[in-house]
């Protein structure tokens, strides 16, 4: 029989619970052999939590050589400094989008996982939510036809209290605002449905509603490789947050992903619909409100991917894709000027 793959937890924070939750799911094909944070409180309330081993040194999970990979849970200012000393001691790594909070940072850390031949994964988990299978295996198999519209609403809640947390909402530790920390989940499903987007344009401000530094109200016109137009809209300041929604516009019918229900309605009059998981999918004041499947999958993934050597599903490339959208449609909102997006 194949061995468990070992991993270790590297952060302990909020997100830490769904990748706990799908960890004990995976007990029999995953064995989490460490978790570690510089905070003995969180340690101690991991453990108690998830009754998983943690440890007081994270020198203990780089010189595990159980470990295979390291799960990196930390704040995105961190992520470079850390996979460098996970790669250097032949880990691989699945890490907590987004890449990094500087954008020379993020293509720094993409290409040093590649030279090291080390398999980087990205917790992108919306790919795996079941309707977004379906319209992705749609999509490919030309059902829709031809795309020619494709957008998407970002609609969420954050209290003040989320922005007052040390750090939260700034460039120095996120990099970003709703476009970097929330909605950069729906753009990666946005790209991943739509393909890659030329040029945008659109506006971007901090609302009334928050203190922050960084923005929380985002609007923007994007026009894609293929030639289809679509919009970005995409805020943390509506009370008390909605389903994020993506539309895509064929030649045939018009596919509508919102949260994780999926209707497609075709020019003949089919129709198709799954309905929506019963949690609300951490739309409101609680951003962590949702089932743990889809990490499951994604961490299932991630590990055929490293024993099959093949890519992840949600891999460096893929959310260097995003992060040049969403520096794009900022810039585009600084500049007053249509922008092209960079194409690697």
């Amino acid at each position: 029989m194949t061995q468990p793959f070992g991993v270790a937890i590297v952060g302990l924070g909020m997100a830490v619970k769904p990748h706990a939750l799908a960890l004990a799911d995976l007990a029999e094909a995953v064995t989490v052999h460490h978790a570690w944070s510089p905070s003995p409180d969180r340690r101690a309330a991991f453990h108690a939590a998830y009754g998983l081993p943690v440890t007081e040194r994270l020198e203990t999970v780089l010189e595990d050589a159980r470990v295979e990979a390291v799960l990196l849970l930390t704040p995105p200012d961190t992520h470079l400094d850390l996979v460098r000393r996970a790669i250097a001691a032949g880990k691989h790594v699945l890490l907590e989008k987004p890449l990094e909070a500087d954008p020379a940072r993020a293509d720094l850390l993409v290409a040093e996982c590649a030279a090291a031949g080390r398999t980087l994964g990205l917790v992108l988990q919306h790919r795996f939510r079941p309707s977004a299978e379906r319209l992705r295996a749609l999509l490919d198999g030309g059902a829709l036809g031809t795309v020619v519209g494709a957008g998407a609403v970002i609609r969420l809640w954050r209290p003040q209290d989320y922005y007052d947390q040390p750090g939260r909402g700034r460039l120095a530790r996120d990099g970003g605002g709703v476009l970097l920390t929330q909605g950069i989940h729906t753009l990666d499903l946005l790209l991943a449905m739509a393909g890659a987007v030329d040029q945008v344009a659109g506006f971007a401000t901090t609302s009334a509603v928050h203190r922050m530094e960084t923005e929380d109200l985002v609007a923007g016109a994007v026009r894609f490789a293929s030639g289809a137009l679509g919009t970005i809209d995409a805020t943390t300041a509506a009370f008390p947050g909605q389903a994020e929604k993506i539309e895509i516009i064929g030649t045939h019918g018009t596919a509508t992903l919102a949260g994780t229900a999926l209707e497609v309605r075709w020019q003949d009059g089919r129709l198709e619909a799954m309905a929506a998981d019963a949690t609300p999918g951490g739309t409101g004041a609680d951003p962590m409100a949702f089932p743990h499947d889809y990490h499951r999958a994604l961490i299932l993934d991630f590990v055929d991917a490293v024993r099959g050597g093949r890519p992840p599903r949600a891999d460096g490339r893929a959310a260097l894709a995003v992060h040049d959208l969403i520096a794009a449609l900022l810039a585009a909102a600084s500049s007053g000027k249509v922008v092209p997006v960079r194409r690697r």
